[in-house]
């Protein structure tokens, strides 16, 4: 069977010899599941936010619209199909079939599927923040989802290993600092979503808007301003303290927690160029505190 590759996935499987394999195994494993699933498959999607899974639209037998995704090994997706089972499409895309041990899904399809990046940043903070505080509730005991903080000591042992490329020690070294601070583990966290922005909510039938991609960990809500915020960066860069308060009250989370964790992932989550924008960004956050 022939597959294309969108050129995201393939740098993304590039980086690791294990992704390398799982690429490779990938056109078989797709005929198998076409076959299981009964699906005719469409051309995969491709795209910035197409980096860490082979997505797809197909057709059922039976002439349901669907789409068929197989997730790439990877640390923050890995409870990704427990997470929608968990859901029951509230607020995500419905889970219809899943393979665990092959991290694949067969999802509801969103139609028409427009990208919430169509509409202007201020609207999708409402829509975003509704999402998110639908998407929130107490972790189960049933399934167990990972805390935040195992994500975060990941995250820190990673840029830690990459000092000696670092251009502004101090700068780093503090958003490290805030990320010991504030990944403390406390009664009130909730499951989290951790990688909601405008590019993983489309536009549905079922509901005006529903999220696709979630990476659920265990944590403090007020993490999860970070992930659409971050992909506003005009308005962060002209108005930090505005932007970051606004959206946290949407959320109705404390906004200085919102901005220290902003400010952190800008400053030390793991990058392959310490002198980006994100440490320029980083700056401008910690100039506004």
């Amino acid at each position: 069977m022939s597959v294309a590759f969108p050129a995201s996935l393939a740098s993304s499987c590039a980086k690791s010899p294990v992704r390398g394999r799982w690429l490779e195994k990938l056109p078989h494993t797709i005929s198998d599941l076409a076959g299981r699933w009964s699906l005719t498959l469409g051309q995969p999607f491709d795209g910035v936010d197409v980096s860490c899974a082979w997505v797809a639209p197909a057709v059922r037998s039976d002439g349901t619209p669907v789409v068929l995704k197989l997730g790439m090994p990877h640390f923050e997706g890995e409870q990704e199909i427990a997470g929608l089972r968990l859901l029951q499409g509230d607020p995500t895309v419905r889970l219809i079939e899943a393979d665990d041990s092959l991290n694949a899904m067969l999802l509801e399809r969103c139609l028409p599927g427009t990208s919430l990046r169509s509409l202007e940043e201020t609207e999708q903070d409402v829509i975003i923040a509704g999402l998110l505080k639908r998407f929130w509730r107490a972790p189960p005991s049933t399934p167990s989802f990972r805390h935040l903080t195992e994500m975060l000591r990941l995250w820190s042992k990673e840029t830690k290993r990459d000092e000696a490329r670092w251009h502004d020690a101090e700068l780093v070294r503090d958003g490290l600092t805030v990320f010991e601070e504030l990944r403390i583990a406390a009664a009130s966290d909730v499951l989290l979503a951790t990688d909601l922005h405008a590019g993983n909510v489309l536009s549905a039938q079922r509901d005006p808007w529903l999220v696709i991609d979630p990476k659920p960990f265990v944590g403090d809500r007020a993490y999860d301003a970070t992930q659409h915020l971050l992909n506003c960066r005009e308005r962060l860069r002209s108005q930090p303290r505005e932007t970051i308060k606004s959206f946290a009250d949407l959320l109705e989370v404390d906004h200085e927690r919102a901005r220290r964790w902003t400010f952190a992932r800008l400053a030390a989550e793991p990058r392959d160029n310490w002198d980006d924008d994100s440490t320029a960004l980083a700056r401008i956050i910690a100039r506004h505190a």
